[in-house]
C-alpha cells in the first residue's frame, strides 16, 4: 500500500484554495507609478515644488514603447483650500489652481536612443537607456506655484499624481488600453509635504 502524503493528509481544502487565491493575487498586482518624495519649499515670496516619481512599466507598455509607440505621461498638480468643519470630522477643499504636464517618450531605433520631449516647451532629451530616460522624467524639480496664491499657506494643500495619457496612443490601440490594467498605471494622488 503507497502512504498518503502529506499534504493531503495535514493540508484542509481550505487552506489550499487560500494559498492558491494568495498567490495569484501577488501575481497579478497591479504595478502604479508612485511618489516617493514631495516637498514644497520657501523660495523667495513663493514656493517651489521637488518631487520624485518612480515610473515602473509593465512588460506590455515597454513592449510598445519599443516597437515605436510613443508613450505620454502626465503630471498633474492641484492646489487646494481646505477648510474643517464639524470640529475635524468632515473637509471641504476647493480647488484655486492646477495645472498639468505632460511629456512624450519614444524609442528611436536607428540611434538605439530613448528621445523624452517635453510637450509643453518642445524641449527634448536623449537617453541611452530606459531606465536613465525614466529616472530624468521622474524629476519634478523648482516647479513653481503662483505666489498670488500662496501669500497665506494655512489652510492650502498641493496634491500630485501622475499616469499615461492613453487618449494620446494611436487610435487602434486605444480601446485595449484603455480596458487593460497592463496601461493603468497612474498613482494615487500624494499631498506634498510644506518645508
Amino acid at each position: 500500500m503507497k502512504p498518503i502524503p502529506y499534504y493531503k493528509k495535514h493540508l484542509k481544502p481550505s487552506y489550499g484554495l487560500f494559498i492558491l487565491v494568495f498567490c495569484f493575487g501577488v501575481a497579478v498586482a497591479a504595478t502604479t507609478f508612485s511618489i516617493s518624495s514631495a516637498q514644497l519649499m520657501s523660495v523667495g515670496n513663493g514656493y517651489v515644488l521637488n518631487a520624485k516619481i518612480d515610473y515602473q512599466l509593465t512588460p506590455r507598455v515597454k513592449e510598445a514603447l519599443n516597437n515605436g509607440v510613443p508613450i505620454v505621461f502626465l503630471q498633474e498638480f492641484e492646489l487646494q483650500e481646505v477648510s474643517t468643519l464639524w470640529g475635524g470630522y468632515w473637509q471641504w477643499s476647493t480647488t484655486v489652481w492646477q495645472t498639468e504636464l505632460r511629456y512624450e517618450l519614444r524609442y528611436h531605433a536607428l540611434t538605439e536612443q530613448y528621445v523624452l520631449q517635453s510637450i509643453d516647451t518642445g524641449q527634448q532629451r536623449n537617453f541611452p537607456s530606459l531606465y536613465s530616460a525614466l529616472d530624468v522624467l521622474g524629476q519634478v524639480t523648482g516647479l513653481s506655484l503662483p505666489p498670488i496664491y500662496t501669500v497665506t499657506i494655512d489652510d492650502l494643500q498641493l496634491q500630485l499624481r501622475s499616469g499615461l495619457d492613453l487618449y494620446a496612443l494611436p487610435t487602434p490601440m486605444r480601446p485595449g488600453a484603455l480596458l487593460s490594467d497592463k496601461w493603468d498605471l497612474t498613482s494615487p494622488w500624494v499631498i506634498a509635504q510644506w518645508q
